[in-house]
């Protein structure tokens, strides 16, 4: 798609409170995406300093120190900066910014909400909210996204179950999957078979909800003649919840990397024989297509996920791994021995799995889609929705 000429080029102000500055989706890819399509892209985020970054500036605000300083202070630095940028497209990230969007449409300005999750889900399963508050906050988060989708400019979904609930709201909904660059997926070529280590991945982030306690326990029944290790790289959320893992039969077989730059990732990747996908049975994770599925896939890695309807769609179709109850470590121990014991198998679903990603989970299928929603916004003037039909229906019962 050709970029747009210099002298119409729209200003983008990114906004986040929640995510880090190079965060996957946000930067990596669709961010880098606008610049390189002529697009002035500044992502406002917190930081402990201004950078600009493959054409994109990073502005910089605050870090909160907690999380609740965080839903406060750094989400009013947020706003401030926001104004200040007087940008003519806003793209947040955040159910905590949709207040500033609906403000932003008020101003008359084109607002995009990219919605990673399932977010009423999400809250009912926040380890950090009391149990009493987990359902009326979650219904309050669902009605929040309902109203405001009606009111701002475009809706994007990470998945096709976040999507089918958007598109019931508003027409201006559209799917951008997180699936891998394919520049990134050919940086580290794997090893050969026969010289990789006798390692499973699992890199990510870490909470209850992700499985990690779930693999250390699966290591602990593997067979003490394999020299089965598992690799893991990332940060636990929340911090202590690592040493909870580490006192798990089964640790002494993981080696802790923790966060890794992106580059040392795919080496981590280019060694191992399986990368597990054990996220836990909530509401938004039975339909959820996380990132690292994907960028497993990508390194030619077969995958061990857990069998949820997202899940096995990708892989059952492919054939690319195997399929467990993440709350048997039984189950996962199993699938890890097959895949170890079994290279020849092991192998030939990493290459169907890297095939994939290669014809049609990539990223440059995806950013296709972000580019003509933000060509249609450049060339279509939107006016601002009035203060009094936002309230209106703020006040009625529907």
């Amino acid at each position: 798609m050709p970029a747009i000429k210099p002298d119409s080029t729209p200003r983008v102000c990114v906004l986040t409170s929640v995510h880090k500055p190079f965060d996957i989706r946000i930067f990596r890819k669709e961010g880098r995406t606008l610049a390189r399509s002529g697009y002035q892209v500044t992502i406002v985020v917190p930081h402990d300093h201004d950078v600009l970054a493959d054409g994109v500036q990073i502005k910089a605000v605050a870090q909160p120190a907690g999380r609740l300083e965080r839903m406060t202070r750094t989400v009013f630095a947020v706003c401030l900066q926001a104004l200040r940028q007087d940008a003519d497209i806003y793209h947040f990230h955040d159910p905590e910014l949709i207040g500033l969007g609906l403000l932003l449409r008020l101003r008359g300005k084109k607002v995009i909400y990219d919605v990673h999750e399932d977010n009423p889900s999400e809250v009912r399963t926040k380890h950090y909210l009391p149990r009493p508050l987990r359902r009326p906050l979650a219904w309050i988060t669902e009605q929040t996204e309902n109203l405001s989708s009606r009111y701002l400019s475009a809706i994007i979904s990470a998945t096709p179950a976040i999507h089918e609930r958007f598109s019931r709201l508003t027409q201006a909904s559209i799917v951008v999957r997180n699936f891998p660059r394919l520049e990134e997926s050919v940086a580290v070529p794997g090893k050969p078979w026969p010289e990789r280590g006798c390692t499973v991945a699992y890199v990510g982030s870490f909470s209850a909800q992700r499985g990690l306690k779930q693999a250390v326990q699966a290591m602990a029944l593997l067979p003490r003649n394999l020299p089965a290790t598992l690799t893991v790289a990332g940060t636990f959320e929340p911090p202590s919840l690592q040493q909870e893992i580490s006192a798990v039969e089964g640790w002494h077989r993981v080696r802790m990397l923790g966060l890794l730059p992106r580059e040392q990732v795919a080496e981590v990747l280019a060694d191992a024989r399986a990368g597990l996908v054990l996220f836990q049975p909530h509401p938004n994770h039975l339909r959820a297509e996380p990132n690292k599925l994907f960028e497993y896939m990508s390194a030619g890695l077969p995958v061990i996920a857990s069998d949820f309807p997202g899940f096995r769609r990708v892989v059952e179709e492919i054939g690319c791994g195997l399929l467990v109850d993440p709350q048997d470590p039984r189950g996962i121990a199993g699938a890890i021995e097959y895949l170890l014991t079994h290279p020849q198998e092991a192998e030939e679903m990493g290459n169907r799995g890297r095939q994939m990603v290669q014809e049609r989970y990539n990223w440059a299928h995806e950013e296709g889609k972000l580019l003509q929603l933000y060509r249609t916004l450049h060339d279509h003037p939107l006016p601002a929705p009035s203060a009094l039909a936002i309230a209106a229906e703020c006040g009625s019962d529907k």
